[in-house]
């Protein structure tokens, strides 16, 4: 498989000029491989992607592909409202040394089938790597149903994986059930352990940020059907999981992780920092993940 396993998506760190902290963003990731993830990805929307510009988004990835250093793979999102731009970042991020990419449709235009697959096709083909469709209505506007993903994956020899975050878990059967021998991963984290029982091969996630050994070992209990410690695990998971799934998810994950003690810091507008209620969820919920308290 291209992309198995846990890959978090990973935040970019700021320093206090408000420039890309390589520094902090490589201890990050040398955290989290550590920690036993299976790949990295990059530049998506918890890495605020579009607030950097094309010579950040390249610092980040050449910083991310140097630390892995060929252990797991690292994928790059390239989403964009035109072929011409995502190729411009897929070319970019191909330079760099990333071994896949990630796609959502076209973003501020609700294509329709045709003008969809013409989109990846267009993107897949002018850069060649193998490509990761990006399934987010809440972040494109446009849901892609099972049967066009299938399609996809069927007619673009590059298409070779879903992140499929459409919030509806009965999504994942049905990927599995409609060919196109797709890798089919989760896309939300609040929907992670049905996802994995039903037979996604693996879990793009933000809580693998913050808590990258509970999902690893998430991920392993899933594969090998102890599905009673994987209930207990996911159920201290899932108040850090639920914030996954809101409008404020990088500024939560940047929070918790500077409640970790890892670089998190700063988000860029128009994005602005947690208000202290907000913080205070998020504390509650790093203590029940910790077991400092029950889940509610």
């Amino acid at each position: 498989m291209r992309f198995p396993g846990i890959l978090p998506a990973v935040t970019t760190p700021f320093d206090d000029r408000g420039d890309v902290d390589v520094t902090a963003l490589e201890r990050n990731i040398a955290w989290l491989l550590d920690a036993g993830v299976h790949g990295i990805v990059g530049t998506g929307t918890v890495g605020e992607a579009g607030a950097l510009s094309a010579g950040e988004r390249r610092r980040v990835l050449e910083a991310i592909v140097g630390v892995c250093a060929g252990q797991v793979p690292v994928v790059a999102g390239v989403s964009s409202p035109t072929p011409a731009a995502s190729i411009d970042h897929a070319t970019d991020a191909a330079s760099t040394g990333v071994d896949g990419l990630m796609l959502l449709p076209p973003l501020l235009y609700r294509g329709d089938d045709r003008e969809i697959e013409h989109f990846f096709r267009t993107v897949a083909e002018a850069v060649g790597l193998p490509l990761m469709v990006y399934n987010n209505p809440e972040a494109s506007g446009t849901d892609l149903p099972p049967a066009l993903i299938a399609r996809l994956g069927e007619r673009i020899e590059q298409v070779v994986a879903v992140k499929e975050c459409s919030g509806d878990v009965r999504r994942i059967p049905a990927l599995l059930h409609a060919g196109g021998g797709l890798e089919i991963l989760v896309g939300g984290d609040d929907w992670a352990l049905e996802g994995l029982c039903a037979g996604a091969t693996g879990w793009v996630t933000g809580v693998a940020d913050v808590a990258p050994h509970e999902c690893v070992a998430l991920f392993e209990h899933c594969r090998a059907g102890e599905l009673e410690p994987a209930r207990e695990l996911y159920r201290r998971m899932l108040p850090l999981a639920r914030f996954d799934m809101t409008p404020k998810l990088v500024q939560y994950f940047k929070a918790a992780l500077d409640e970790v003690g890892q670089a998190g810091g700063a988000t860029r507008p128009p994005r602005l920092a947690l208000t202290d209620a907000e913080h205070d969820d998020l504390r509650t919920a790093l203590r029940v993940l910790r077991q400092e308290v029950p889940a509610g």
